[in-house]
Formats: structure tokens, C-alpha cells, sequence
């Protein structure tokens, strides 16, 4: 049976990055209850404004006789990223709603952050299977109540998780059932499916293919393997199985900014403000996924006039203080 333990390098070579070393341990982020959508809303437009202003003012001084003024700032550039680690899983919930409301029906949902990528380290799997039931939850209130089907990557975790959440919404199996998918299923949601079980991910994708097709949703995907390379298996992945998919939610910090995706919207390409710490300006909507040949000429050009050195793509270890910098910007 697959193993549960995954690392960065993998889904580094899924999203064409270069192969990294394992980051040190992250620390936990709890999940705090979900909040109204409103709530929600007016968290996400506001969350960087607390960064702007003097730092040295009193938090406790009310101002004298003037109660604090609460405004709520025009929409910016970075105003779509999510809030909170919670906060980003709920929003890829609803593009992938949107995504299957739309008639997609092969989607993929990629959180490249680090509580999602060492499942080795303690707690990290439990905080990324509820997590996951977030996602599967948000999933199923945007899409008015249709009956989801989680596949685990083994059936020891399908089992536990099924006695622990008793009054979960949605089915569980695993992989490795001998019928993971059931006639009544409506929509298929694959939580980390791993490389060492592909074949029964490819199985069960063919077999949703059949008329009428059934929306199958792939979230964090582990599908290639630094053991693997990036030989002619891997091309064959690539163009014959993962083309079929959209990848309909991305959240992936880079050393300068961040790329993000959040169906329907466009990929867009962020770079820090340096005027404004923790804040995100926009410097291109594509299309498509910006491979690494993208990003260099956004970010590398730049990069190469101002410091007069490598680009920061031939900084490969900037990354490590990336990921770790943009979740604590989120988080807050």
C-alpha cells in the first residue's frame, strides 16, 4: 500500500521547479473555526492593511475622544490571495465548484506550502487530512449538496478518517479498493494521491471518463517522484494524463513574490511591493501556467539590473525563506 510521506522535491518537479533539499520543520498553524462569509470576505480585502502605518502608536489609545475609524481599503492588486491557510483550502473549494458548475470534469488543486508537503513531521498529516475536510466540505455546500466521494491514498487512513468524522457529508475509499467509485458518486475528489499508486489513478480516471462523465478532482496531487527523473515516463505522464486536467486553484510562493491561480480568474505573477512590506504588487496575468521560462523574464531581467548578479532563479535556496515568509503574510 502507498505511503503517506511525501516530499517537496516532488511536487517541485510536478510544477517545474528545481529539485530541492527538505525545508526544516514549519510551525503549526491551527484550524480556527470557519467563519461567515462575509467575514471571510472583508478578512481577505483587509488582511495586509494592518501592515501599513506607523508601528510605533499605542494599539490601546483609543485616540482621546474620537472612537477608531474602521475603513475598508479599495480593492489592490494582491486583494484575491487568501487570509489564512483555512482561508485559502475554503477558496479552492469554490473554484473547484465552479470549475465542475461549468462542466469541467478533470481538475487539479495545488497548495505548494509547507504543512501540506512533510507529512513526516509530527501532526502534519492529521492537520492535512482536516484539511482536507474543509476543502471536501466547501466543495459540497458550493455545489448545492451533490454527493462527493473521497479516495485517501491507502485504506488505513479511508478508515480512520471514516470512524473520526462520523457525521461527514461525503463517502470514503481508498486507492486500493477493489471499487473505489460507486454509481451514486457524483463527484470524486482524490486527496494527495500518491506516484506509487498511478496505475489505480489512471484506472479510476478512465472509468469516470464513460458517458456521462463524472467530475474527478485530484487535491495535492503527488504524481511525480524524484526517483522517478524526468525520463520518458514522466513525458508520458505529462502529455498523456495530466494535460487532461485543469489545474483550477495554485497557490506557490517564489523568492520575490508569488504565483497564484483561482478558477475562473487568470494566473497571475506577483512581485513584492517594495514600498510596502508584506504587500503584493501585480506583474502579469497569463493564460497559462507560467513555467520557469516565464517567471524569468518577469522576475529575472529585473533581478539582473538592480543587484548586478544572478537572477533569482540561479538563487534556488531563496525559495526556503519564500515559502516560510509568504505563509506567515496569509496566516495573519
Amino acid at each position: 500500500m502507498a505511503s503517506a510521506t511525501y516530499s517537496i522535491s516532488t511536487m517541485a518537479a510536478y510544477t517545474h521547479l528545481p529539485s530541492l533539499p527538505r525545508l526544516p520543520s514549519t510551525p503549526h498553524f491551527s484550524i480556527t473555526p470557519a467563519f461567515h462569509r462575509t467575514q471571510r470576505l472583508t478578512l481577505t480585502r483587509a488582511k495586509f492593511d494592518k501592515f501599513q502605518g506607523d508601528d510605533s502608536v499605542d494599539p490601546d489609545d483609543d485616540g482621546g475622544e474620537n472612537p477608531p475609524q474602521f475603513q475598508i481599503s479599495e480593492e489592490e492588486d494582491d486583494s484575491c490571495l487568501p487570509s489564512d491557510l483555512e482561508g485559502a483550502v475554503r477558496q479552492s473549494g469554490q473554484a473547484s465548484a465552479q470549475f465542475v458548475s461549468a462542466g469541467g470534469v478533470r481538475a487539479i488543486v495545488e497548495l505548494l506550502i509547507p504543512q501540506l508537503q512533510f507529512l513526516d513531521d509530527e501532526g502534519a498529516q492529521a492537520e492535512l487530512w482536516g484539511l482536507s475536510k474543509i476543502f471536501l466540505e466547501t466543495l459540497i455546500e458550493e455545489t448545492g449538496g451533490q454527493r462527493v466521494k473521497a479516495i485517501f491514498p491507502d485504506a488505513g487512513a479511508a478508515a480512520l478518517l471514516k470512524y473520526q468524522w462520523k457525521d461527514a457529508a461525503f463517502g470514503f475509499s481508498s486507492l486500493g479498493d477493489r471499487k473505489p467509485v460507486s454509481s451514486e458518486d457524483e463527484i470524486i475528489v482524490m486527496v494527495v494521491p500518491d506516484y506509487q499508486m498511478l496505475a489505480y489513478v489512471e484506472k479510476v480516471a478512465s472509468e469516470l471518463s464513460d458517458d456521462p462523465p463524472r467530475p474527478l478532482i485530484m487535491w495535492n496531487p503527488r504524481l511525480i517522484s524524484e526517483d522517478v527523473g524526468v525520463g520518458i515516463n514522466v513525458r508520458r505522464l505529462r502529455r498523456n494524463f495530466l494535460s487532461t486536467f485543469t489545474t483550477v486553484y495554485s497557490m506557490k510562493p517564489l523568492p520575490t513574490g508569488a504565483v497564484f491561480r483561482c478558477y475562473p480568474g487568470m494566473w497571475k505573477v506577483f512581485y513584492d511591493d517594495k514600498d510596502r512590506p508584506n504587500r503584493y504588487l501585480l506583474a502579469e496575468e497569463l493564460i497559462r501556467h507560467p513555467d520557469i521560462e516565464d517567471l524569468e523574464i518577469i522576475f529575472g531581467g529585473q533581478d539582473k539590473s538592480e543587484n548586478n548578479g544572478p537572477s533569482l532563479f540561479d538563487q534556488a535556496a531563496g525559495i526556503f525563506s519564500s515559502f516560510n515568509r509568504f505563509m506567515k503574510v496569509i496566516s495573519r
